[in-house]
């Protein structure tokens, strides 16, 4: 069984359409659970009148997107997770394909698809690494998908907007913190729960032939009405704070005192930039 958890805050015509594709799947034995983390958007009410088959989770206030995860995980009953945003579309054969990719070898915990953007031929990411300067690199981001990545094969880790987990890998990695790290909250939480993956010795793997359409910021908090979602100068204070922090913390926990100091001109670099906007503008 695959089960597949959408944490959802406020987004009810995404949360509709992702809905609708998990329907179409070509994959039978699945379960679907709707985590709300308190939306005020009728979200919850719309999963109830007509998606029946998705269990709901009501989450009496807003509980970001790493503890609702983890609602939804300890939930689940399948031998594979997929954790989706909510503001991302399912082609018809996407789990099938998942699934399968699993089976390639018993030490492939993590597997992504090709995640475009909604246009269709804006790559959102095809796999994610980890940047000399410790961010979180979607590789592709951005880019036209001209088919230089339709070539499978082993990643870092897979982006947290479409991500197909093994149970075992992720009951293994679990610590007091949970599954995906809740004090994250947002940002650089799937990099953390990869890295750590990484450690113990998980793989992680892509499959172009399984295609996904993210709507990039669609589940944004503090975006403005310009639609800047998810570019650091237009995003919310709390959202720059966990942004410069949870790098960090990711760091901390995950990266070797060599690692650290070899990257180290790269991460002070990164900062600078950061930092010396931060002065300038707030």
């Amino acid at each position: 069984m695959i089960s597949v958890i959408v944490v959802n805050y406020n987004t009810k015509d995404l949360l509709g359409k992702c809905l609708d594709s998990l329907r179409g799947q070509s994959f039978g034995d699945m379960e679907v659970i709707a985590v709300d983390n308190a939306s005020s958007d009728g979200s919850a009410g719309m999963v109830s009148a007509f998606y029946p088959e998705v269990k709901l989770i009501r989450n009496a206030d807003n509980q970001l997107f790493c503890k609702a995860q983890n609602l939804g995980i300890e939930a689940s009953r399948g031998d594979y997770i997929l954790c989706l945003n909510s503001d991302c579309v399912l082609d018809k054969d996407y789990l099938s394909i998942m699934a399968a990719a699993m089976h390639i070898e018993e030490k492939i915990g993590m597997v992504s698809g090709k995640i475009l953007r909604i246009d269709k031929k804006t790559i959102d990411s095809t796999g994610l690494f980890v940047g000399r300067n410790r961010k979180a690199i979607e590789r592709g981001y951005d880019r036209e998908d001209k088919g230089q990545y339709d070539k499978p094969g082993y990643v870092f880790g897979v982006s947290g907007a479409c991500a197909f987990f093994r149970r075992k890998m992720l009951a293994e990695i679990k610590d007091k913190h949970g599954y995906f790290d809740e004090r994250f909250g947002a940002y650089y939480e799937d990099l953390d729960l990869c890295w750590r993956a990484n450690k113990k010795g998980w793989k992680a793997y892509y499959d172009p032939k399984a295609v996904a359409y993210h709507a990039r910021g669609g589940t944004a908090a503090g975006r403005d009405n310009r639609g800047k979602a998810l570019i650091f100068p237009y995003i919310s204070r709390d959202l720059k704070k966990r942004y410069i922090v949870n790098k960090y913390r990711c760091i901390v926990k995950n990266d070797s005192i060599f690692g650290f100091l070899a990257n180290l001109p790269f991460i002070l670099w990164h900062d600078i930039k950061i930092l010396g906007y931060l002065a300038i503008f707030r």
